[in-house]
């Protein structure tokens, strides 16, 4: 981790394309409680070792002998793991360097934001393979693109580059692969430099509010914007702009 409390996680199975399997799933559930309980991690970066692959996907080999008992068991499992890294209270930020297909594309997708390489190639290609995406591929790729050309992945299981996934809003930008690392610590530290209770509170109301009606979120917005009203935060923020200085916040 470095001093700006930004946490760098590499998914290191090169010669597998980093792909996910039981194991790496629990190491990555291990980590985020770890996280959660480490008051120095301000932020993640999750990216892949080697100039080949975000993370590839499933491991292949692993899902033969899944039946429909352990493959409801895995995509749960899956699901859990990677909603609770949505759910974190701290911006985490994909930097895909490479292939993010399956659920390597659903790793990506539970990151709040992804920046990606010019060589970076997504996909939920698991029609393919007579199988549908299962941990959460069908339930965020509409949130962020639509239903409509959601569904136009999720039915061909077509990979499209990084410019396309730019274009639609799967990736918030496409970056040169030498400073992918360095510009995606750039952005994490303009959201780190805000309020720390207000960046929660935020991530907050949108993740909740995504699953209300219009009327139920505005109430959730305004509940939050009371709790930021209350802050400590909110106090130092407004009294550094009358100021003319530059806020130092501590979180409360």
């Amino acid at each position: 981790m470095s001093d700006d409390g930004i946490a760098l996680v590499t998914f290191n199975r090169p010669d597998k394309l980093n792909a996910l399997n039981a194991t790496v799933i629990a190491e990555l559930d291990a980590l985020i409680s770890q996280v959660e309980q480490d008051v120095k991690v301000r932020g993640l970066i999750l990216t892949g070792a080697g100039p080949k692959a975000f993370v590839g996907g499933a491991d292949i080999a692993e899902l033969v002998a899944v039946d429909r008992e352990s493959g409801t068991a895995m995509g749960e499992r899956g699901s859990r793991v990677f909603r609770k890294l949505e759910q974190l209270d701290m911006p985490v930020l994909a930097a895909v360097n490479g292939f993010a297909l399956g659920g390597g594309c659903e790793l990506a997708m539970a990151c709040h934001v992804r920046l990606a390489a010019p060589n970076a190639r997504f996909g939920l290609p698991e029609v393919k393979l007579g199988l549908i995406p299962g941990f959460g591929g069908t339930v965020r790729l509409p949130r962020l693109v639509g239903r409509g050309r959601a569904l136009e992945l999720l039915l061909t299981g077509a990979m499209i580059d990084a410019t396309e996934a730019a274009r639609i809003g799967l990736v918030n930008r496409v970056v040169a692969a030498e400073s992918l690392i360095e510009e995606s610590r750039g952005l994490l530290r303009l959201m780190l430099a805000n309020g720390p209770l207000a960046v929660q509170l935020a991530m907050r109301a949108v993740d909740g509010g995504l699953e209300l009606s219009v009327d139920n979120a505005f109430a959730l917005e305004s509940k939050f914007f009371g709790d930021a009203c209350a802050s400590e935060d909110k106090g130092e923020g407004t009294r550094a702009f009358l100021e003319k200085r530059s806020p130092v916040f501590h979180g409360r």
